[in-house]
């Protein structure tokens, strides 16, 4: 069961495409946070969705806002992925302790062994504001998102 809106959203630390330590308390008093789930790098639905949010970047990555994408894959396939796709924001790997921080966020799937399609929008004050978990074949709406963060 995916974690809902407002609760305290939980303390993740990750390493991005870049082998560095990215924690979510480090944004807590400066940005609101949209944190994204997805199953897997290079799969058409994800890469689909990651690259209409590259499109979409100031309204993700700002003074204001900062954008997390999460998947099990390891930091070395993150960063061939995002130079492939031009992705400039971070990347977080959630591969070993496999799926730990998906399972934190209650979008961790048992069976397939990657997270499903989860996005948590988390405000300054490091509560989860907003919800969507879609399934693995389907896309989300960014529209949404930016109602979203909009209202905070």
């Amino acid at each position: 069961m995916a974690i809902e809106a407002d609760t305290l959203a939980p303390e993740i630390e990750l390493k991005n495409q870049h082998g560095e330590t990215v924690k979510l308390s480090d944004f807590r008093g400066e940005k609101n946070v949209v944190l994204l789930f997805y199953p897997f790098a290079f799969t058409g639905v994800c890469t689909g969705e990651l690259c209409a949010l590259r499109d979409e970047l100031p309204k993700f990555v700002n003074d204001d806002v900062q954008l997390l994408a999460v998947s099990n894959d390891s930091p070395f396939a993150l960063r061939v992925f995002a130079e492939q796709e031009g992705l400039e924001y971070p990347l977080l790997s959630d591969f070993w302790p496999h799926g730990e921080a998906s399972r934190a966020y209650g979008v961790f799937d048992e069976e397939k062994g990657c997270a499903v399609r989860g996005t948590f929008i988390i405000d300054k004050k490091g509560v989860v504001r907003w919800t969507v978990v879609n399934g693995l074949p389907d896309a989300r709406d960014l529209n949404e998102y930016i109602k979203a963060i909009d209202a905070l």
